[in-house]
């Protein structure tokens, strides 16, 4: 095979392509993969020029939820590590894999896409690595210490080695071992279809310039519309337009309308999306430096308030795994659309430091309960009144335990479910967080095989997707780690056909 060709300013192209694959992270580099592995001339398109590349996949912590058992299980899939020897993983079955995709999204998952997700995870994974992509047990991010064991939990184990950001580059790496040609800063602006076939697609790059590319298929792999605010608010509803993006801001729905104006069929909820508690500071737009560090998962050890001083969510219902893709948006309908995540000098220090302890991490620090509520601007008596409720609530007959769902119970309105620990000891700490967005459920309507489909449920002849635009996998809630490997299976399966 050739190396791959970067490219910039290329726009028009006599010469058809079998493939163009419309997006650079990695559902767009798995299905070109998965084409290059069988001789196809591949071409993908990289809406970011260098420096602006790699889609929502750069900006992840790497996750990935897949099928696995025990750690000897995993050891030929994962780095070598010295903990291995000290770790409890506990296997993580189908069964379990496809309940707790029925569990979060209240069963309104498509059933064939989510068994074919289950079925091919772990495969995925392992048909990367062939490729030269690695992975790693997540330590710092999904293991507690549990009697003198690395204990992991919440059915998410496994992780890309160097994150998002060490995703991108491996995957880039592997383009170029398998010829796949990439052009940088140039964007799909419709499709081309003669006679009911897609044929190719009508581009633009960076400076404006605009041109036309042919292939034997095509395949979408372009995000959502979440870095439209416009968009956000057309089909997420009032408000929706004020919450940051945590990812890319290149994400703004152009080849969902490119497909729709061709005769896709829309699929899945397109009224929910995965958003998170995210730095209250934050720029509006992702940090390509920080990334997923602006993300505060340590609630459950905690407790959240609004800006009145009163909670509005169990932060103990469940692993944060299965809870944080959806509290972004609880935070979005509070006052200001702003809440406070509280801990004291017990709970501080288990708070996750790439979460907590990143640079320019908004936090407040007080001595006391009143001092605190003046400095975050809160009604003092109403907040002290919630945490002396909470504190009082708490069922101290149970261990407190991080590992597991420890039925540590604050009984108040709304309850804390597990890991209720009182605040009651100074200093106190506050962290302010807002609804980050990261990427919306609805998209396009397709077969087990990526093959976008019309209303009448044929196939739109020429056209694939993966990635985020696969609509009918998530509605509402998001199981962690389930999008990086819905990419790739769904990747991996267009590029197996385009």
């Amino acid at each position: 095979m050739t190396d791959a060709r970067p490219t910039d300013h290329s726009i028009d192209s006599s010469d058809p392509y079998d493939v163009v694959v419309v997006g650079g992270g990695n559902a767009g580099h798995c299905a070109a993969l998965s084409a290059a592995e069988r001789g196809r001339r591949v071409l993908l398109l990289e809406k970011g020029r260098r420096g602006e590349h790699g889609g929502n996949t750069f900006y992840t912590a790497g996750a990935m939820r897949v099928t696995h058992g025990d750690v000897d299980d995993v050891r030929d899939l994962v780095d070598d590590d010295e903990r291995l020897d000290d770790t409890v993983l506990p296997p993580y079955t189908a069964e379990e894999y496809l309940a707790d995709m029925a569990r979060v999204t209240d069963g309104r998952n498509d059933p064939d896409l989510t068994r074919t997700l289950v079925e091919e995870s772990e495969p995925t994974l392992r048909w990367m690595k062939t490729h030269g992509l690695r992975f790693r047990l997540m330590y710092e991010r999904q293991a507690d210490r549990s009697q003198g064991k690395h204990v992991f939990w919440g059915g998410l184990a496994i992780g890309s080695t160097g994150g998002g950001k060490g995703l991108v580059e491996q995957h880039e790496a592997a383009a170029a071992a398998a010829g796949v040609e990439i052009r940088y800063g140039v964007a799909g602006t419709s499709l081309l279809a003669e006679d009911g076939r897609v044929t190719g697609l009508r581009v633009r790059d960076a400076e404006g310039r605009e041109g036309e590319l042919r292939a034997e298929s095509v395949v979408l792999a372009a995000g959502g519309f979440e870095a439209d605010a416009e968009m956000r608010r057309e089909h997420l509803g009032e408000g929706w337009q004020r919450a940051k993006v945590r990812g890319t801001p290149l994400n703004t729905g152009d080849m969902l309308r490119a497909a729709l104006e061709a005769g896709a069929a829309p699929y899945g909820d397109w009224s929910t999306c995965h958003s998170v508690a995210w730095d209250a500071n934050a720029a509006d737009e992702g940090d390509r430096e920080l990334t997923n560090q602006l993300t505060r998962g340590g609630y459950p050890i905690g407790i959240v308030v609004n800006s009145e001083g009163h909670r509005f969510l169990d932060e103990g219902a469940d692993f944060r795994n299965y809870t944080y893709a959806r509290y972004g948006a609880l935070i979005l309908a509070q006052p200001g659309g702003i809440a406070y995540q509280l801990f004291d000098a017990t709970t501080r220090p288990m708070l996750r430091t790439e979460d907590y302890d990143a640079p320019g991490t908004s936090e407040v620090v007080a001595d006391s309960l009143d001092e605190l509520a003046a400095e975050l601007g809160i009604d003092a008596a109403a907040l002290t009144g919630t945490i002396a409720e909470f504190n009082a609530s708490i069922d101290t007959s149970v261990p407190f335990d991080p590992a597991v769902k420890d039925g540590r119970r604050a009984a108040v309105t709304p309850p804390k479910s597990n890991w209720a620990q009182p605040l009651d000891r100074p200093p106190y700490h506050a962290f302010p967080v807002t609804c980050g967005i990261t990427f919306t459920f609805g998209g396009l309507r397709a077969d087990t095989c990526g093959r976008v489909l019309t209303e009448s449920g044929a196939p739109l002849d020429g056209l694939f997707v993966c990635g985020e635009m696969l609509g009918g996998l998530f509605s509402g809630n998001y199981p962690g780690g389930t999008g990086l490997v819905s990419g790739a299976v769904f990747g991996r399966r267009a590029g197996s056909l385009a």
